[in-house]
C-alpha cells in the first residue's frame, strides 16, 4: 500500500500509527515534497469513487487563502484535479492506496472495514 501523508499532521500521525499497529504494510510518501501528480490524482478519484471534492484539505491555509470554498463550485473535475496537482498542501490528507481502495482522511471505521474486515 502507498501511504500519503504529511509527517507533522496529527491526523497522519494516528493514521501512521493504526498502519503500524495492524502489521499492515506500506510505503510511505511525504505529500508536501512529492506531491501527487495529475496522473495520479484521476487514478485515486477514479478507484475510489469518491467525488473530487472529498480529496480538498478544505481546512488548508492554502486552501482558504485561494478562497476555494467560492471557486470549486464554478471548476470542472477536470480544472480542479490540475489545481489539485500544483500543491501537495491542497490535498486531503492521508490518502491510502491499495489494490483495491483508495481512502481519503483517516476514519477508523472505514480504513478498519475497507483494509481488514
Amino acid at each position: 500500500m502507498l501511504f500519503v501523508c504529511y509527517p507533522q499532521c496529527s491526523t497522519c500521525q494516528k493514521a501512521r500509527k493504526w498502519l503500524d499497529d495492524h502489521g499492515i504494510a506500506y510505503e510511505m510518501r511525504n505529500i508536501k515534497t512529492e506531491r501527487p501528480t495529475r496522473d495520479e490524482l484521476g487514478l485515486w478519484l477514479d478507484k475510489s469513487g469518491l467525488p473530487v471534492k472529498r480529496f480538498w484539505n478544505t481546512s488548508g491555509m492554502q486552501y482558504r487563502e485561494l478562497k476555494l470554498k467560492d471557486r470549486l463550485p464554478g471548476m470542472s473535475e477536470s480544472e480542479q484535479l490540475d489545481l489539485l496537482a500544483t500543491d501537495g498542501m491542497l490535498v486531503k490528507r492521508p490518502v491510502l492506496i491499495g489494490d483495491q481502495v483508495v481512502l481519503v482522511g483517516f476514519k477508523e471505521q472505514e480504513w478498519q472495514s475497507s483494509i481488514i474486515d
